[in-house]
C-alpha cells in the first residue's frame, strides 16, 4: 500500500527582498562596469551561496578597509555602515558605492534627526549585529542599545521626557512589540518613528510563517546562521509549536525531522535556487506534495545608485540583473505549481 501523501507547504513571500536584490545587482554591475576585483566591506548580504557566487566573479569581501588598495572600488553592504567608515573610505581615496538597504538608511536618518533635537535614542536591536553597529555610529553619544524588556527596565536616561526609539529592521515582530511596550510604560512621552522601522519583507515573511506553521509539525527555514531575519523565522515557527530548523542547504535536511506535514520558507538573503534544492530534497525523502502558501504579493523595487547607472550607461552595460532574477523566481513558481 502506498503511504499517504503529505504536504510540503512552501511559504511566500520568502527569499530575496528588494534590498537584497538591489545590493547584489550593485556588486554584479560594478564588476561589469569597473572590472574585477571589486571590494565589498562585510558580506554584501548574510548568505554564503550569494557571497561565494560573487567571489567567483571577482568580488573581494573584507571587514577592514585597510585591506582595500588605494583608489579601488569598495561597496558598503546592505546592512549599512557608520559615518566613521565612510570617512575612512574617503581618506583612503576609495571609490565608494553604497548598497545600504534604503529601509536601513531610513533608520540612520531617524537617528540623526532625534540626536540633533537633543533626544536620548533607544535603539532596539542586537548590539553585535552589523546593522546595529552602523546605526549606532550615527550618534554614539545619544544612542543606547536595548535587546530585551529587562534592559529597558534598567535604563537610566538624562531626561525621561526627551526619549525616542528606533529599531533594527530585521527583528521579531513580537519581541520588538514587547520591548516597545516596555519603553512606552517607562517613558510615556517616548517619540516613535512615523512608520514602523521593521522592514516590510521581515514582517511579510514572519506573518506568512505565523499563518503556515500551525498546519505543520516541522518548519524548515533556509538561511545563514548569521542572518538575523532567518533566525527570527525559526523563533516564530518554534513559538507556534512546530519543530523548527535553520538550514543553509538541502544537504543539512535530516530524514528524521520529516514527521507529517512540513513547512518551508527562506530568509531574505536566500537564493531561490537553494530553496528549490531543499524542496527537491524533502520530496525525495518522502511522499510529499508541494502546496504553495502565499500570504501577500511583493512588488517593491529599489533603484540602483545613480552614479553606477550613469557609468553603466556610458560603457554600454545593460541594466537587467534584477529582471533576470525576477524571471528565475517566476519560473520557479511555475515549477512548484506543476511539481
Amino acid at each position: 500500500m502506498n503511504a499517504p501523501t503529505r504536504k510540503l507547504w512552501l511559504a511566500a513571500p520568502r527569499g530575496f527582498c528588494a534590498g537584497v536584490d538591489r545590493a547584489i545587482d550593485i556588486v554584479d554591475m560594478a564588476l561589469q562596469v569597473y572590472g574585477a576585483p571589486i571590494y565589498v566591506r562585510h558580506e554584501i548580504v548574510h548568505n554564503r551561496h550569494v557571497v561565494e557566487d560573487l567571489r567567483r566573479k571577482g568580488a573581494v569581501f573584507t571587514d577592514d578597509l585597510a585591506d582595500v588598495p588605494h583608489g579601488a572600488v569598495v561597496i558598503f553592504s546592505a546592512h549599512g555602515v557608520s559615518p566613521a567608515v565612510r570617512t575612512e573610505a574617503r581618506e583612503r581615496g576609495l571609490r565608494a558605492l553604497d548598497a545600504t538597504c534604503p529601509l536601513v538608511t531610513k533608520v540612520h536618518l531617524e537617528a540623526l534627526k532625534y540626536a540633533k533635537q537633543g533626544y536620548s535614542i533607544v535603539l532596539v536591536g542586537h548590539r553585535q549585529h552589523v546593522e546595529v553597529i552602523g546605526t549606532f555610529g550615527e550618534a554614539p553619544d545619544a544612542i543606547v542599545v536595548c535587546e530585551s524588556v529587562a534592559e529597558v527596565e534598567q535604563l537610566e536616561l538624562p531626561d525621561p521626557d526627551r526619549v525616542a526609539y528606533i529599531t533594527q529592521t530585521t527583528l521579531s515582530l513580537d519581541d520588538c512589540a514587547a520591548i516597545v511596550g516596555a519603553l512606552k510604560r517607562r517613558f510615556p512621552n517616548v517619540k516613535e518613528p512615523a512608520k514602523d522601522d521593521i522592514c516590510y519583507a521581515t514582517q511579510n515573511r514572519q506573518n506568512a510563517v505565523k499563518h503556515m506553521a500551525p498546519a505543520c509539525r516541522t518548519v524548515l527555514v533556509v538561511g545563514a546562521p548569521t542572518s538575523s531575519n532567518a533566525n527570527r523565522l525559526v523563533e516564530v515557527a518554534a513559538a507556534l509549536g512546530a519543530k523548527a530548523y535553520l538550514i543553509e542547504g538541502p544537504e543539512e535536511i535530516e530524514p528524521g525531522w520529516l514527521d507529517g506535514d512540513v513547512g518551508l520558507t527562506a530568509g531574505a538573503s536566500t537564493p531561490e535556487a537553494v530553496v528549490q534544492a531543499c524542496v527537491d530534497r524533502v520530496c525525495a525523502l518522502g511522499p510529499y506534495a508541494v502546496e504553495p502558501f502565499t500570504l501577500v504579493e511583493e512588488r517593491i523595487m529599489f533603484p540602483l545608485p545613480s552614479e553606477l547607472l550613469a557609468v553603466a550607461q556610458e560603457k554600454g552595460v545593460a541594466v537587467g540583473a534584477g529582471n533576470e532574477r525576477a524571471a528565475e523566481r517566476a519560473a520557479a513558481e511555475f515549477r512548484i505549481r506543476h511539481h
